[in-house]
C-alpha cells in the first residue's frame, strides 16, 4: 500500500471512529427525567420506595431528575419548573415501607379533601422532561389512566401504553384473553360483592380458592380461603379496594415469576414465603420470603416458562418491561397463568431488579435502560 493510500485510510478510519463515538455519546446523553411516585393508590407507599430508589439510580448515572408525587404535586410553589430538577447524589431520596397499606382518606384530608388524582404542576414537570419514569404502582398508575393522560400531552413515558396497562391490570379481562389463547389459567368468577356468596363459590369454584379485587397489585385485598368461615371476612377485605371481585380456583404448585425486559425473559425466580402466602407484608418486609433465582426448574421447563411468559406478555399488549406470575404444577406438568404486572416493583426486595442482577444488569443500569426505552415510543 502506498503512503498516500495508507494516510487516506488512516484519516477515513479515524473520522469514522470519531463519528461513531459522537453517535454513541448522543445515544447515551444525559437526560432530564421526571420520576412519578405515590398517587392515590393502596400501593402508594410501595411506589414511593420504588420511585426514590429509581431516582437515586438515575442521579448516579448522571441524569437530571425531578421526583414528584402524582397526587401531591407541587402545592403553593411558583418557582420555575427547572428548579425542581436536581443533579448529584449528596442527599439521596429515602423511604421505608410500613407493614400495612396507607390510609388514603387521611392522605386526601391532608390535602384539603381534594380528590383529583393529578396534583398541581405534575403535567408541567412531565412536559419539561425528556422522559417520564413511572415509579407508580396500582390504580391510576397501572390501569392505563396516567398513560392515556400523558399520551394526550404527547409526553414520552416508560412501560406499557394505556391499552396494555388497562388489559393487564384487569385480572378478569387478562385471564379471559389468556384462556382464549388456549393457555391454562384457573377457573374463576368475577362479580360484585353482593353476588358472590359461599354457596356460589362452593358450586362454581370450590374451596380452597383465592379471592382478590380485579384491579389491585401488591396482593392488596387478596385472601387465600381454606375454609368456609373465611369467605365472609375475605369478601369484606376485598371490597375495601374494588367493587368487582374475582374468585379463582386455588392451584397447588411452585410460585414462579418471569421478569421481561424488552423482548427478553430474564432469569426466572421462585417465590417461597416463610409463612402464609406472598401477601403485602411478605413482599416488602425484608427477610420474610425466600427468592430462588434462577429457579431450579431444569433447562426444558425454564424454556417452557420463559416462552409462555413472553407469549402472555404479547397477548396482553404489554411493552418494554413487566412481569408474569405463574404456578408450576409439577405433579401434572402444567404451567398456570396467575396475573401480569405492567409496572413491577423496584424496591430492594422486588423481583425484577433481582432477576436483572442475575442477568448481569446492575440496578443503576436497569433504571437507565428503562428510562431510555421511552425514546422508542411513537
Amino acid at each position: 500500500m502506498s503512503d498516500y493510500k495508507f494516510v487516506t485510510k488512516f484519516v477515513v478510519d479515524a473520522t469514522r471512529g470519531i463519528i461513531n463515538r459522537k453517535t454513541e455519546e448522543r445515544k447515551y446523553k444525559d437526560m432530564k427525567i421526571t420520576v412519578l411516585e405515590g398517587g392515590l393508590s393502596p400501593e402508594r407507599d410501595v411506589s414511593k420506595k420504588s420511585a426514590r430508589l429509581i431516582a437515586n439510580a438515575l442521579l448516579r448515572k448522571g441524569h437530571e431528575v425531578a421526583l414528584v408525587d402524582l397526587y401531591d404535586g407541587i402545592e403553593n410553589d411558583d418557582s420555575p419548573v427547572g428548579s425542581f430538577f436536581r443533579r448529584g447524589t449528596v442527599q439521596p431520596y429515602e423511604y421505608d415501607i410500613p407493614e400495612s397499606e396507607p390510609d388514603l382518606e387521611a392522605v386526601i384530608a391532608a390535602h384539603g379533601g381534594r380528590r383529583e388524582w393529578v396534583g398541581p404542576r405534575v403535567i408541567e414537570l412531565c412536559q419539561a422532561a425528556d422522559s417520564v419514569v413511572l415509579g407508580l404502582h396500582g390504580s391510576h398508575g397501572e390501569n392505563g389512566q396516567i398513560q392515556a393522560l400523558l399520551d394526550a400531552f404527547n409526553i414520552k413515558y416508560t412501560g406499557s401504553g394505556y391499552l396494555g396497562c388497562a388489559i393487564a391490570m384487569d385480572k378478569d379481562l387478562s385471564k379471559a384473553l389468556v384462556a382464549g389463547a388456549g393457555i391454562d389459567t384457573s377457573k374463576w368468577i368475577t362479580d360484585s360483592p353482593a353476588n358472590i356468596t359461599l354457596e356460589r363459590i362452593k358450586e362454581e369454584i370450590g374451596i380452597p380458592c383465592v379471592m382478590k379485587p380485579i384491579g389491585c397489585g401488591s396482593s392488596c385485598g387478596v385472601s387465600v380461603i381454606t375454609s368456609e368461615d373465611q369467605v365472609g371476612p375475605a369478601l369484606e377485605f376485598a371490597r375495601k379496594y374494588e367493587q368487582l371481585i374475582l374468585v379463582e380456583q386455588y392451584i397447588k404448585g411452585r410460585e414462579i415469576t418471569v421478569s421481561i425486559l424488552g423482548d427478553e425473559a430474564l432469569p426466572i425466580t421462585e417465590i417461597i414465603p416463610h409463612e402464609g402466602f406472598y401477601d403485602y407484608k411478605n413482599k416488602y418486609q425484608p427477610g420474610l420470603t425466600t427468592h430462588i433465582c434462577p429457579a431450579e426448574l431444569g433447562e426444558e421447563n425454564t424454556k417452557r416458562a420463559a416462552d409462555l411468559a413472553l407469549k402472555i406478555f404479547r397477548i396482553l399488549r404489554m411493552e418494554q418491561y413487566g412481569r408474569v406470575d405463574i404456578i408450576f404444577d409439577e405433579e401434572n406438568d402444567r404451567f398456570w397463568f396467575i396475573e401480569a404486572n405492567n409496572l413491577p416493583g423496584m424496591t430492594d426486595t422486588s423481583l425484577l431488579p433481582e432477576a436483572a442482577t442475575h442477568a448481569g444488569i446492575s440496578y443503576d443500569d436497569l433504571c437507565d435502560r428503562i428510562a431510555r426505552q421511552c425514546e422508542t415510543r411513537s
